[in-house]
């Protein structure tokens, strides 16, 4: 399970990078991890990799968006019928893939900026993303086996 609170709902750390807790699947510890562009974030008690799902925000987005697996945007509203279809399956997706996906939900409602920026003018659009660059696009909400075959050709493999 991932949390966005507190850091995560787009605080920085004291180094100025975007937080988040992240808590661990396997043992249900809180994880705050910092955003960076390498590997991907592992448990501090347990070790194993975690379900990475953060808040991404005007402010902190490029730097979420630099990582090193797969990156989903998911531009949503929270009263949007359909996105919240998708987020739950977004979560099934960050634990299933762990250490090969990480989810970045943006609020396009109090981040327009990053709207603009995907042309999300229906939403939910989801942005798949490698190495920076975006390599699908998926408007609407798709039930999760074909969220997943669309996903698949661009996930690094563990």
């Amino acid at each position: 399970m991932t949390e966005t609170t507190g850091a995560g709902a787009g605080g920085t750390s004291t180094a100025g990078a975007p937080a988040s807790i992240l808590v661990c699947a396997a043992c249900g510890k809180r994880n705050r991890i910092v955003a960076r562009d390498r590997g991907a974030p592992h448990c501090g008690s347990c070790g194993a990799t975690l379900p990475w799902l953060v808040t991404g925000t005007d402010a902190t987005f490029d730097a979420e968006a630099r990582a090193a697996v797969t990156v989903l945007v998911d531009l949503w509203a929270p009263w949007c019928g359909p996105c919240r279809f998708v987020g739950p399956i977004l979560e099934q997706l960050a634990r299933e893939l762990a250490g090969r996906l990480k989810v970045v939900k943006v609020n396009v409602d109090e981040n327009p900026a990053l709207a603009s920026r995907f042309q999300a003018t229906s939403i939910p659009t989801l942005v798949v993303l490698r190495d920076g660059k975006q390599v699908d696009r998926v408007v609407g909400a798709l039930p999760k086996q074909d969220l997943v075959a669309r996903l698949t050709p661009f996930l690094l493999r563990t």
